[in-house]
């Protein structure tokens, strides 16, 4: 058995919950804070057998593409100027994914 975590973007997890759940991977959503952009992001936890782990990172890749959206790195509040920096764009999205060895799984009710 194998546990994929793996951190999306929040604007991925609508798509990728209805892939999973139409596959039959109950999962759980934790919500996270990304470091760079301080943009919100998702972690996510599906408990799987191993031979369907593949089938579970085709899913992320099919759902949690990669975009450049444009971006102000500098706004006035950091500054402290009235000024910004022309937008740039910056790649977002995609998805860090661990995958993880399970020695023993309990479901408790």
């Amino acid at each position: 058995m194998k546990m994929v975590i793996a951190i999306i973007q929040d604007r991925d997890w609508v798509k990728l919950s209805k892939g999973l759940t139409e596959h039959g991977y109950g999962v759980t959503k934790l919500s996270s804070t990304g470091g760079f952009l301080r943009q919100g992001n998702t972690t996510i936890m599906i408990g799987v057998e191993d031979e369907k782990v593949e089938d579970v990172l085709q899913l992320i890749r099919d759902n949690c593409k990669k975009k450049e959206i444009p971006m102000t790195l500098y706004p006035p509040s950091i500054t402290g100027l009235n000024m910004t920096s022309p937008p740039v764009n910056v790649t977002v999205g995609g998805a860090t994914v661990f995958v993880m060895n399970i020695e023993q799984f309990h479901h408790v009710e």
